[in-house]
This record gives C-alpha cells, structure tokens and sequence, in this order.
C-alpha cells in the first residue's frame, strides 16, 4: 500500500466522526484554506457571469475549476463573511450549470434549489425555473409543474414580465408533453402576449413555433406550417440557433406529414447540422429519431435502424426518458415491418411502461394504439379491442384527432374480421370523417384499402365507404 493511502477513511462514518471533532473554528478555517488552494490549483476563479435573469446569456465557457465546482461551493459554505456567501453563491450556480452539461439531472435540479436558497429577487424565482426545466426534461412531471408554479408566483409578484411570458411559455411545453392540449394552447398564447408587450423577439419566435406545433397536432396545418415559417425568420433575425434547429425538425414532421419527403428530410439535415454544431446531444438525438421514422417509410432500413440506435444512445446519455420511450415505440414499427413480432412487443411494451412513467398520456395513447395494431394483426382480437379502446379514451382526451381518426377505423376493421360486420359502421364512419376532417388522404387510402382487404378475408361486402374518394 503507497503511504498516500494508509489515510483514506475507510467508511464515510469515520470520515464524519473525525470531522466533528474539530472545532467549528478550525472547520471554518481548513474549510477556507482548501477552498483557496482548490481554487488556485484549478486555474484561478472563472469569469463573473452575466445576471442569471439577464435577457441574453452567453454561451456556456467552460473552465478549469468547473471539475471542482461544486466542492468548492461547499468549502465556501462554511464561511460567514459577505465574500465567501458570494462565492457559494457563484460556485453552486456554476456546479448547476456544468451538471446540466454532464447531463446529471438529479445533481442539477438539486443545485438549482440550493441556488434559490442563496438568491433573491428575480434570481431566486430564475434559479426555480431553471430546476423547473432540468426536471422537465428527466420526465418528472409533477416536480416540475410545482418549481414553475413556484417560479411564475414569484415573478408575478415582482411584476417582472419578461420572465413571467417564458415561464408560461415553459408551462405551455409542460402541459403538451402531459397530453393537456387545451391548456397548452392557452399557455402559449399567454406567454405569446406578454412578449409582444415587452418587445422579445427572441421569445416570440419560439412562442410561434410552440403554437405551430399544436395547430399541426389538432388539424390546424395550414396555419401551423405558417407560423413555423415566422418562427424560423424572428429566430434566424435574433441568432438563436438552438430553437431554430428545433423548429427546423418540428417543420420537417408537418412536410412529412404532407407528402414533400425531399424538403422534410432537408430539413431534419439542417437541424441535425446545428445541433452538432452547438452541442445540444438532447435535441440531436430527438432528430436522429425523426429521421430513422422517415428513412423507415422510404424503405431505407439500414439508415433507418442505425438511427434509431444512435437515438436511443443519446437518449439514454442524457437520461432523457420520455424521448428513450417514443424512440423505443418507434423501433418497433421498424422491427415489425421487418417481421420480427415478438421483438417489436417488447419494446412496445417497454415504451408503454416509460410513457406512464413520465406522465406521457399522448404517447401512451399512440403506444397502445400501436399494440392493438399488433395483437389484430397476430389475430388477438380481444385484446387488440381493449386496447383500441383505451387508446380512443386517451386521443380524445388530449385531442390526438388525426390518431383517433386511424385507430377508429382500425377497430371497425377489426369488428369485420372477427365476424361483427354490422357493428363496423359506426367506427369506420367516424375515423374516415376525422381523416377527412385533419385533411389526410394518403392515411385515408390506406385504411380504405386495409378495410378491402379485411371484407374480402371476411367473405362479405366491402363496408359502405369504403371505396368512396372523400
């Protein structure tokens, strides 16, 4: 054994016990010395940074002590003076900032509140948001709702605005991802207000492509691919290349969605582009995931399975749940065009159990919609029902109509193959509207000519409708 280890403490019991047998004095100081030689070892302090409230914050640079951050806001912890609560203060926003980095969810969101301790003002209700957003983004739903809630008080009561439209606007995001559409939208629209009375472009730049986002989700496609468009000018006018490949992405599903493969699979290339440029792994592997869905309807498999794997990598390195349970629903879709069922079960069933754990209630809609699929086409019929029905509670619940409109005609599909013809009607009659309705007719061939096939398996006449053009 080298003598530099003899000491080590074998238990942090012991560690604790030698601790306090130090008198608080002594503490004090050794505390402050090892701050000081820490710190000086380390490179010296990093630069002071702009108030965290600040409308425009630079990008993160980082610095030799940043390895060392958040011990040094410990050592700093222990001193009374106005100087050493200055640099707790400092060094625990800097440990919370370089988690998030690292991708350390738990160590960040922890940080944040021990900041908003030590801060007042706007800066205290910033630091709660901040926890708010880290724990977003992990999937804990229900902490993060109660830290915006905290924050949007507080910044109420400051009458401070700017930061009162971005917290909505967190909120609204909240909201979307827990399947709460309607107060999403309102959310937004909000948040949207407010940043054209305090004249943030920046803002409402991605207020526009948060709202263009849910008029795609509810049908509205024409309005929505509009405000995508006006979202990309103000984000593009004010350099915010972040929100810029975010909303790139988002516009590629909606051309997807339209036909225009050519221009969507541009446009997740441009936003992959970014997102490797500036370093933002989250949203790079939500992309990678986009882009595997669309490499997987051109029949471009290998593509298609590379990216999904890379997506769920990422997903995984940055602890990002939900993403890791939509990219997991996706790879089944892949795995089952490919004829390996009990694989593309698995991680349905994976992915369902991920979207409950977040709070997921859109996706797990989708999840179990994908499952009764499954279970119809290996010929489970009640439990493909069930599970259809669950699915149609959840679509209407968060107004997942273009969704409500396939699984409806889905289930009347599946009333005809297990011989309940005369109870199709209604369903088939309901779905074929709403695919109408969201203005979807390549979804609509396709169900039409799934229905032929199923009365033709039937042995009966093709169910009214079906052979109608809408």
């Amino acid at each position: 054994m080298h003598a530099e280890q003899a000491y080590l403490f074998r238990h942090s019991f012991l560690r604790d016990a030698a601790y306090q047998l130090q008198l608080p004095g002594d503490r004090a100081r050794l505390h402050t010395l090892a701050f000081e030689i820490i710190e000086e070892l380390a490179g010296g302090p990093p630069p002071e940074p702009p108030p965290l409230e600040a409308e425009v914050q630079p990008p993160f640079q980082p610095h030799s002590t940043d390895a060392f951050a958040e011990e040094l806001a410990e050592h700093s912890a222990s001193g009374k003076s106005e100087k050493s609560g200055a640099a707790r203060k400092f060094y625990v926003r800097r440990a919370a900032e370089v988690a998030h980095r690292q991708c350390r969810a738990d160590a960040s969101e922890r940080l944040w509140r021990w900041h908003a301790e030590l801060a007042t003002g706007e800066e205290q209700y910033e630091s709660l948001r901040r926890a708010a957003r880290v724990a977003h983004d992990a999937g804990r739903m229900q902490v993060a709702e109660n830290l915006y809630d905290l924050a949007l008080a507080g910044f109420r009561t400051l009458r401070a605005r700017r930061n009162e439209g971005g917290t909505l606007g967190n909120m609204g995001s909240l909201f979307h991802d827990l399947g709460l559409i309607e107060k999403s939208e309102q959310a937004h629209q909000q948040a949207q207000a407010i940043h054209c009375e305090v004249g943030d472009r920046r803002s409402q730049g991605i207020s526009l492509g948060n709202l263009a986002g849910l008029f795609y989700e509810t049908g509205r496609v024409e309005a929505a691919q509009e405000w995508f468009e006006k979202s990309l000018a103000i984000l593009r006018e004010t350099g915010d290349r972040r929100n810029e490949g975010l909303t790139l992405s988002n516009l590629a599903i909606l051309l997807k969605r339209a036909g225009r493969i050519p221009e969507a699979e541009q446009r997740y290339e441009e936003a992959l582009g970014i997102h490797r440029q500036i370093g933002n792994r989250r949203h790079e592997g939500h992309t990678l995931g986009n882009l595997a869905v669309l490499y997987q309807s051109l029949g471009r498999s290998e593509e298609s399975g590379k990216c999904y794997e890379l997506a769920l990598t990422i997903h995984r390195e940055v602890g990002d749940r939900r993403f890791e349970g939509i990219s997991l629903g996706n790879q089944a879709g892949y795995f089952l065009a490919i004829g390996q069922v009990s694989q593309a079960e698995r991680l349905l069933e994976a992915a369902l159990a991920i979207h409950r754990e977040v709070g997921n209630r859109r996706f797990e809609g989708l999840a179990l919609g994908n499952l009764a699929t499954l279970y119809l086409e290996t010929g489970r019929y009640p439990e493909a029902e069930s599970h259809f029905e669950q699915a149609l509670a959840i679509h209407r619940e968060v107004r997942e109509r273009r969704y409500e409109g396939i699984h409806l005609c889905d289930l009347a599909i599946l009333r005809v193959v297990s011989g309940r013809a005369q109870e199709a009607h209604a369903p088939w009659n309901q779905g074929t509207g709403i695919l109408r309705e969201v203005n979807d007719p390549e979804e609509l061939d396709r169900r039409r000519a799934d229905m032929r096939a199923a009365c033709r398996q039937a042995g009966i006449a093709v169910i009214a409708g079906a052979e109608e053009r809408g």
